[in-house]
This record gives structure tokens, C-alpha cells and sequence, in this order.
């Protein structure tokens, strides 16, 4: 993750001269995805894991395009950089890590006692409901959703001051309550154990009787909503920053495009009676 953030902090100081720094920027932190997935999978992540594989060809064709001076790719790799600046201070610095992750907590507990749903705290950071206990750690904070929106905004290069406030006012507070409340739903699906009659993927009971409610309300049914959010701020970027639209649809085109004829390369390649 240090490695990635550097090659993308030389890339943002250097611009279109720092192509290479911005490849390996990307290198760096598929790599770190890719060796990360006995962990997600240990931590029955199922999200994480898909996007890793998907990963790999996404580099290929994102150092491809950057090498090539393909301007949708500098704009996309100037996104990731923003959003690197805004994620690793909270990464760097355990003040501010702690602080946020603090609030988060204190904010989740209000809400389930304000909810008739008595809980407390084992440790600053570890909520308790009902003898189940949640660890809220920097990942569960919502800094991350918040980072690559805000890059992906301030990444447009025509964007006005106007622009960036309203993109902050409708990120920021949207993501941190909802995580809020997606903390505080998962809080109770699992003390109260609504999905108890769901299959346990797991079978473990490390963290706790009747896991599955935290699996599926933890790993699914938040995993998915989560996609749904980030789509509907998307589309509320668009609609405050047009030029991002344009932007997306050139990303998609870029790598259909790219995509397909590495598609058409293999036939090629594959196809009977060719030699090498």
C-alpha cells in the first residue's frame, strides 16, 4: 500500500511525465490486493476477493493506455492519487485513525441505545449488544468509499470550487451515516440473530454463536448495498460535475475496447494450424 501511494504521490507531482511512476503506482496496489486474498478470504470477504482477480487484467490494460499518453487513463490514475492523499493520513497517523474511528463508534453506540437496543463498549473500540461483540476498525469507518469518490471528483480537471464543495457536502455526510446505520444493522442482525436459519459458510464459532447472521448480514446483504450506494453517488457526481459523465463513458469504452481485442489477439493466437 506505501509502495502504491508513492508511485502515485511522484505521478501527481510530475503529471503526464510521471506515466511510469502512475503504472507503478497501479502494479503496486493490485499486487497488494492480490496478496491479500487468503486474508479476505480467512475474514469470509467475498467482495474483495472477486475484484482482486478482476484486478489483474484492469493493470494490463491501465499501464497499457498510460504508456500509450491515453488521456482517460491519466485522468483515471490522477483520481486514485487525490484519493490516496485523502486515505493515507488516516493510515499514517494513529491520531487521526484513532479519532475516526472514535466518532464512528460513539455514534453507532447512541444510535443502538436510541434504538432500545442496549449496548456497550468492551474496549474504545469494540461494541458489545446483547454478549455479541463488533470491532470497528478503520476499514468499517467508510474513509475509504469517501476517498475514492472524492478522488474520482477532484480527478476532473475542469472541476469549479462550487463543484468540489457540493461533491464534499453530498460524499462525506451521506457515507458516514449510512456506514453508521450499517454498523448498527449489522450490530442487531447478529445479537438478535435474524439470519440464524441461514446457512453458515464458515461453521466457526471463534467470534461467536450463530455466525451466520453476522455473515450475511456483514458480507452480503451490507457488500451489496454498499455497491448500490456508491452507484447512486456516482450518479449524483455526475450530476454535479457533467464532465465526469464523459469520463466514465470513455473509461468504459477504453477498456471494452481493450478488452476486445485482447479478446480477438487470443482467437489469433489460438486459432489452428498457426505457428509462433
Amino acid at each position: 500500500m506505501y509502495l502504491a501511494f508513492a508511485g502515485f504521490a511522484l505521478f501527481l507531482l510530475l503529471g503526464r511525465r510521471g506515466k511510469y511512476a502512475a503504472v507503478a503506482g497501479w502494479a503496486f496496489l493490485v499486487t497488494g490486493f492480490l496478496t491479500g486474498i487468503p486474508e479476505y478470504l480467512e475474514e469470509e470477504n467475498i467482495l474483495y476477493p472477486a475484484l482482486a482477480v478482476l484486478a489483474v487484467p484492469f493493470l494490463a490494460i491501465t499501464a497499457r493506455a498510460l504508456t500509450r499518453d491515453n488521456r482517460t487513463a491519466f485522468q483515471l490514475s490522477r483520481a486514485a492519487a487525490v484519493a490516496f492523499l485523502i486515505f493515507m493520513p488516516f493510515t499514517l497517523v494513529p491520531f487521526l485513525r484513532d479519532a475516526l474511528i472514535a466518532a464512528v463508534v460513539g455514534n453507532a453506540l447512541w444510535l443502538l441505545n436510541a434504538l432500545d437496543h442496549p449496548a456497550g463498549l468492551r474496549t474504545w473500540n469494540i461494541i458489545v449488544t446483547n454478549g455479541y461483540a463488533t470491532e470497528i476498525i478503520l476499514a468499517c469507518t467508510g474513509i475509504t468509499a469517501m476517498a475514492i469518490l472524492l478522488g474520482a471528483a477532484a480527478g476532473s480537471a475542469k472541476i469549479t470550487r462550487k463543484q468540489a464543495l457540493l461533491s464534499i457536502l453530498v460524499i462525506v455526510p451521506v457515507i458516514y451515516v449510512l456506514n453508521i446505520l450499517r454498523i448498527v444493522f449489522v450490530s442487531i442482525a447478529w445479537s438478535e440473530q435474524w439470519f440464524a436459519f441461514l446457512p453458515d459458510p464458515v461453521g466457526t464459532t471463534a467470534f461467536g454463536p450463530g455466525y451466520a447472521s453476522f455473515f450475511w448480514a456483514h458480507n452480503v446483504l451490507m457488500e451489496i448495498l454498499a455497491v448500490g450506494v456508491l452507484a447512486g453517488l456516482a450518479f449524483a457526481l455526475f450530476r454535479i460535475i457533467p464532465g465526469l459523465g464523459d469520463f466514465a463513458r470513455d473509461l468504459v469504452s477504453l477498456y471494452v475496447r481493450e478488452a476486445g481485442a485482447f479478446a480477438d489477439w487470443l482467437k489469433s493466437a489460438c486459432r489452428p494450424g498457426r505457428t509462433a
